[in-house]
């Protein structure tokens, strides 16, 4: 049985969070200027950090991300889940079950969807509530939320339409 992903999504997904990124946190284009202004970033801070290491990270992080996020927008491992996750060993109802749902909701519009569940019901709260102890603005909170929102629905619809 093939697995419920395309193994290709997962780095196309972390890849896509920094170039959401990169866009989003754009002076230019973007959110670059308020996100300094209200997080007190400087042009000095931006550059004394060793960007090799923190570009390197964020996409560890966006893959970790891209594992979790995976759960939530292909339905299908809801169904590995339950035989254990080795569907060589499931009865013959699971791959009839797989046979007829198997790709049922696998778009990008869905996994965009679900992407953006996940991004106002987990990322927004959770940066909410560390910027709400940090003493840092609403417009912070609304950058950084909006920013995770985003990319979490590219990244939903990557994994979910591959």
């Amino acid at each position: 049985m093939e697995l419920p992903i395309n193994p290709i999504a997962i780095p196309i997904a972390a890849v896509a969070a920094l170039v959401v990124g990169a866009l989003w946190y754009n002076p230019k284009i973007g959110f670059g200027n308020l996100w300094m202004r209200e997080s007190g970033m400087t042009e000095e801070k931006m550059k004394s950090g060793k960007m090799a290491v923190i570009f390197g990270l964020s996409l560890v992080f966006a893959a970790l991300l891209s594992l979790l996020l995976m759960q939530f927008t292909n339905h299908q491992w809801g169904a590995l889940g339950m035989v254990g996750g080795e569907p060589e060993t499931a009865k013959a109802s699971f791959e009839a079950f797989m046979a007829d749902y198997g790709t049922e909701f696998r778009s990008f519009k869905h996994g965009a969807l679900h992407g953006t569940i996940f991004g106002v019901l987990g990322a927004l709260p959770i940066i909410g509530t560390i910027a709400l102890f940090e003493r840092k603005s609403a417009k912070y909170i609304f950058v950084n939320a909006g920013y995770w929102i985003v990319t979490l629905a590219v990244m939903g619809a990557i994994l979910c339409g591959l």
